[in-house]
């Protein structure tokens, strides 16, 4: 088969926000893009709350006021709750007298190129949907329910995306292969580039629940709509709260594997002895309803060797995913595609597709992420120092800056080589008054990762 004239300048696996949202991007600047996805959309998804830094995207993608048309809850703040004797600490290592719990509201920071106080939850089935049409509405050529098996790079002037169509093996030329496969990682595996780690190895299991209130977990009014992470009594182990309509709540709880339970039978019960551990909200979601089947999530957190290559790139969760603690997923999504069609464009117009065309992109994501998992890391590992800082003014800001998304300007924020400097210390010294609340997670996985 003659590959020297390709099908479509590029080719993309996987219309999820990362897939549909670079499509949209190169159809817009009149790239001949296609993509294809194995399911047949909507379907439901996990990874339900938005972080501001999104709205760039949605922005320069003319989605916004598809946004407003949708009606998603809009989420104005963050809250973290911790379970009954927690014990809190102000930067001096001063333990407060109470603790109910920390909150921003992302309006605290003006956030360059967001011009609104708020951003969305979304039941991602609808979400994901209108961002897939909105690609093919700008141009994009759009397949659903094919599921690509691979990719041949053997033609030195293209690539071939394979897949089966009936009984019939199938395959689309491009010059350029764009995977946005999400936890799949297509061509990560394809190629041996994922790295598992050893330290995140999280598990989820959530549903819907119809009716929850709300405010049950609340401790200042108009928290309605803010995402909520509860902390349990128990290692490493917290629930996610996130509004989806007025009525509709997601629910999930998030442990490391060794905790998780053995038999599918039993990940009700589990689910339940969770909520046991914070009444309120066991009580609250027990005069709901629940409205899914339970779900469950497992691979949580993997990196990858090297995200481009020849005529490749990957994005979103195909390239990096990280615990979902600060609701990354699809802000990490867009944001790839925001960097990456540019090395895109670029590469095209100079006909250059080796690796070294992207990156740009690489390594702006390789920062970015990096400060994610370091962030992730330093919470995990000592939980009161979150609260220590964002309740000191000194350094307030600049967390919110964090949560807003905006991370992949810094080799690392001096925030977070503070807040890493004080586990070292507190790690360092047995006597430490906060010595005694380490976890039992480091940060040092992905030593071998590169872009």
């Amino acid at each position: 088969m003659n590959f020297s004239v390709p099908d479509f300048d590029v080719g993309i696996i996987g219309g999820g926000p990362a897939g549909s949202s670079m499509a949209a991007y190169l159809a817009k600047a009149g790239i001949s893009c296609v993509l294809f996805e194995r399911e047949l959309f909507p379907r439901p998804h996990v990874g339900e709350s938005l972080v501001p830094s999104s709205t760039r995207v949605l922005n320069e993608l003319g989605f916004l006021p598809k946004m407003e048309e949708a009606g998603f809850p809009r989420k104005y703040g963050a809250a973290w709750t911790a379970a009954s004797g927690s014990r809190a600490y102000n930067h001096n290592f001063d333990e407060l007298a109470a603790h109910e719990g920390a909150d921003i509201r992302f309006e605290e920071r003006d956030q360059p190129g967001v011009h609104q106080n708020y951003t969305w939850h979304v039941d991602r089935g609808k979400f994901d949907l209108m961002l897939l049409q909105h690609a093919h509405e700008l141009g994009a050529q759009v397949y659903e329910g094919v599921n690509v098996s691979g990719v041949d790079f053997s033609d030195p002037n293209c690539a071939a995306i394979k897949y089966r169509v009936g009984r019939k093996e199938m395959s689309t030329s491009v010059r350029i292969v764009i995977d946005a496969s999400g936890r799949r990682t297509l061509l990560g595996n394809q190629m041996k580039w994922r790295i598992e780690d050893p330290v995140f190895n999280q598990y989820a299991i959530h549903t819907w629940f119809e009716g929850y209130d709300r405010m049950a977990m609340a401790y200042k009014e108009a928290m309605n709509n803010y995402i909520f992470i509860h902390f349990l009594p128990l290692t490493n182990t917290w629930v996610w709260q996130i509004p989806i309509t007025e009525s509709v709540t997601s629910i999930g709880v998030v442990m490391q594997k060794k905790n998780f339970a053995k038999s599918r039978e039993s990940r009700e019960e589990f689910f339940w002895e969770c909520m046991k551990s914070r009444p309120e909200l066991h009580d609250a979601l027990r005069a709901s309803q629940r409205i899914r089947p339970y779900r469950e999530e497992g691979d949580y957190s993997y990196a990858m060797k090297q995200i481009t290559g020849d005529r490749v790139l990957l994005i979103g969760d195909a390239a990096r995913f990280v615990d979902p603690i600060f609701s990354t997923g699809v802000s990490i999504a867009l944001t790839c595609s925001r960097f990456a069609h540019k090395d895109v464009i670029a590469a095209l117009e100079s006909g250059n597709f080796q690796r070294e065309a992207f990156q740009n992109y690489a390594a702006t994501l390789k920062r970015g992420t990096r400060n994610w998992y370091n962030f992730i890391s330093v919470y995990y590992r000592l939980n009161v120092l979150f609260t220590a800082f964002i309740m000191d003014p000194r350094y307030r800001v600049d967390v919110i800056k964090l949560l807003q998304g905006d991370v992949y300007d810094e080799e690392e924020p001096a925030v977070l080589t503070r807040m890493r400097n004080i586990v070292m210390e507190v790690e360092k010294n047995p006597k430490h008054v906060w010595h005694g609340l380490l976890g039992d997670l480091t940060a040092n996985a992905f030593l071998q990762a590169s872009a």
